[in-house]
């Protein structure tokens, strides 16, 4: 069987970022999967929003997600 053409997504990456339309990689903070009761509420509210990813770790989430970002 052939291989298919192209060049593909890395699917880990679509599943842990999102890009906006302006180009900005978000992503969800770390920390919040286990041992919650030991987190006061301000700590644990403020890690379910989601931060923006670092501008040198951003150019690297965006050559993983070819479809995801404007070329």
């Amino acid at each position: 069987m052939r291989r298919p053409k192209g060049i593909k997504t890395k699917k880990s990456a679509s599943k842990r970022f999102k890009i906006t339309a302006t180009g900005k990689v978000l992503r969800f903070r770390a920390g919040r999967r286990h041992l919650a009761t030991t987190k006061n509420a301000k700590r644990r509210r403020r890690l379910g929003k989601v931060a923006v990813v670092d501008p040198t770790d951003a150019y690297r989430i965006t050559q993983s997600m070819p479809f995801s970002h404007r070329g």
